[in-house]
């Protein structure tokens, strides 16, 4: 991990797979600690919100990625961002996406980081056929 990143983002959805992306983020670029995972794992709808809450403060972080539009994550994630000023949340979150807005300049505007992040996972889609 570089000592250098300070935490700019919460990578938030079901199972394993916020650890896993954050994991995966860290073993390709080494700023994996831009990103603090959190997983809903046995946790209910208000303890998804009070997490993500605590976190947020915590962290001084502005942007939430979460994995499913309609999951649970997502839907904790829009009730704070109705009395955080500035919270952007990012659904459907990906590698490439994740790759992007950690290499992005720090002092980017999240709003500006997060939209250059959700174009390079959008681009990232492909299907291959043969």
């Amino acid at each position: 991990m570089d000592p250098d990143v300070a935490p700019r983002a919460i990578v938030a959805g079901h199972g394993a797979l916020p650890g896993g992306l954050v994991s995966a983020v860290e073993q390709i670029t080494g700023r994996g600690n831009a990103l603090i995972p959190f997983s809903n794992v046995g946790l209910g709808r208000a303890e998804i919100e009070s997490g993500l809450r605590d976190l947020l403060a915590l962290h001084g972080v502005n942007v939430v990625f979460t994995d499913l539009p309609g999951g649970s994550a997502t839907f904790a994630a829009r009730r704070v961002q109705h009395d955080t000023p500035g919270l952007i949340v990012v659904t459907g979150v990906s590698l490439a996406a994740l790759m992007d807005f950690v290499f992005c300049d720090a002092q980017m505007p999240a709003d500006e980081s997060t939209a250059r992040a959700v174009e390079k996972g959008r681009a990232a889609i492909a299907a291959v056929a043969i």
